[in-house]
């Protein structure tokens, strides 16, 4: 089946969330097993960066069909920037200021991040690389030299 221009971001959109989903569920095992050791904002912004580095190879390769970049690896966490200080400040309230349990705060705080993740994510994974900013992760420079 090809996707026409219409249909793309939607099934985009179903692996976004598909990769989400393994995305959350990667964060929360990461933040239980670190709550055993740290304070639960501690144990969020560890898992939260652990998860985020998953995230990006996963929506490259999955989500959007493209090789992953430096200059994308590098953008990535521009996508999570507002998911981070949504989900943050969720956790937060939800624990502090409504007493809720800091074992599920996170996976409720989540949901309100989703679509503006969702909308930053696509529009940085699929903005053309230029030339040197495009290579593969991975991938070494290759240097040329004058010849004589």
């Amino acid at each position: 089946m090809t996707l026409t221009a219409a249909t793309a971001p939607i099934a985009q959109m179903i692996r976004f969330a598909l990769v989400g989903g393994v995305n959350t569920g990667t964060y929360y095992i990461c933040y239980l097993a670190l709550l055993t050791e740290l304070p639960y904002l501690a144990a969020h912004t560890l898992a939260f960066i652990l998860s985020m580095i998953g995230s990006f190879f996963l929506n490259a390769y999955f989500t959007y069909r493209i090789r992953p970049t430096w200059r994308k690896f590098v953008l990535f966490p521009l996508t999570n920037a507002a998911n981070f200080v949504i989900t943050t400040f969720g956790v937060y309230a939800l624990v502090d200021l409504a007493h809720f349990s800091s074992t599920w705060a996170p996976l409720v705080a989540a949901v309100a991040a989703i679509p503006i993740t969702f909308v930053v994510s696509r529009t940085i994974m699929l903005r053309p690389d230029n030339r040197q900013a495009s290579e593969s992760l991975g991938e070494s420079v290759a240097q040329t030299t004058p010849t004589a």
